[in-house]
């Protein structure tokens, strides 16, 4: 399904994308796929299970679970469950970082967030900040009870979005015994107030607006709207970000489109859901987290580093803020030779063995 132009525009205003630098005019487009880029990387030292199982409002998470092929039947291992961008599923970024911890020594499980890839939610795409954080919560309830599982050894890696939700769920749980969050979004301050604080406060209303004018439409039948996202085609107009996105969600670098998805729609939100982000406050109270820690990684040529600035700011002790040099936001999705594994995984044995 096509978005509208103003269902288009209000999306693109709510991340703040107008302060991209757009390409050279009639440039033809060629996208990039760097060497390292491995997200579809398939670890021969693991053993894979897809899993499934309810969450605190009673629909189903679906998630890989990878083990080791020779697991000690008298040891219970620590866990790591991880946590896909924003509008992606688990086989888009979240499996390679699940295996990669993995191979380090832990029970690691990739989920899909609720209305998400092979998880149940309806409609699909909504926004659902309560639902996407008590994913992490439902993810520890599973592990936890597992017979070969530490259940006081568990934590957390959030990619993008799913940092955002993560530190929202860490919040009230305290079983999440330490998190990272990788190219961190906060998406309420992304849909509040755009990337380096650009969305005025008519945008804004705009935004809200175009939702709630389409709720009337949904109500009495209409088909539904989407917004933000990934673009579908790269234009002479379009910007460096959209650029950086479509590389990875429209390409084969990392393209997904799970069974019974419309690739039309994968990545793109449902409109009148959208604008439930401007109620989500996930780095309020987050300095009660402490005393479990926090390490938050991202790129130093990131277009989202200021969101893991503002947590790193605003957090207790422990914690700490690793950039990763020459590294932008999506390079941190799928390219091996960049994404600090070493460091992701000294990081959980430190605190979780």
């Amino acid at each position: 399904m096509k978005m509208s132009r103003m269902k288009k525009l209000a999306g693109l205003l709510a991340l703040g994308l107008t302060l991209a630098v757009c390409g050279a005019a009639g440039a033809a487009y060629e996208p990039q796929k760097p060497a390292d880029a491995a997200n579809f990387y398939q670890s021969a030292e693991l053993e894979k299970r897809s899993v499934s199982f309810k969450s605190l409002y009673d629909l189903k998470i679906a998630g890989n679970l990878y083990l080791p092929k020779q697991m000690q039947a008298d040891k219970k291992y620590s866990a790591i469950i991880v946590g896909h961008p924003m509008g992606a599923v688990k086989e888009q970024s979240a499996d390679l970082y699940a295996q990669k911890l993995a191979e380090r020594g832990f029970v690691t499980l990739s989920i899909d967030l609720p209305y998400w890839g092979g998880s149940e939610g309806t409609p699909r795409n909504s926004v659902n900040t309560a639902a996407y954080a008590d994913a992490f919560s439902s993810a520890v309830d599973y592990l936890g009870t597992r017979s070969f599982i530490d259940r006081e050894k568990i934590g957390v890696i959030g990619i993008c979005g799913s940092g955002s939700f993560a530190i929202s769920a860490a919040k009230i749980d305290p079983r999440i015994k330490a998190l990272a969050t990788v190219s961190m979004y906060d998406m309420g301050a992304a849909v509040r107030d755009g990337l380096r604080h650009s969305t005025t406060l008519e945008q804004r209303k705009q935004l809200a607006a175009a939702a709630a004018e389409q709720r009337y439409k949904e109500f009495l039948g209409g088909e539904k709207e989407y917004t933000s996202g990934t673009v579908h085609e790269i234009t002479d107009k379009s910007s460096a970000i959209e650029k950086e996105f479509f590389d990875f969600y429209r390409t084969e670098r990392g393209e997904v489109t799970p069974p019974g998805a419309n690739p039309q729609t994968t990545t793109h939100p449902t409109l009148t859901s959208f604008v439930s982000f401007m109620n989500f406050y996930p780095f309020n109270d987050i300095e009660t987290i402490a005393p479990r820690p926090l390490l938050f990684i991202a790129g130093d040529k990131a277009h989202s580093l200021e969101f893991s600035e503002d947590a790193y700011r605003r957090a207790a002790e422990p914690k700490e803020l690793y950039l990763v040099k020459g590294a932008g936001h999506v390079d941190l999705y799928d390219r091996v030779n960049l994404i600090p594994f070493a460091k992701l995984g000294s990081f959980f044995h430190k605190y979780l063995d």
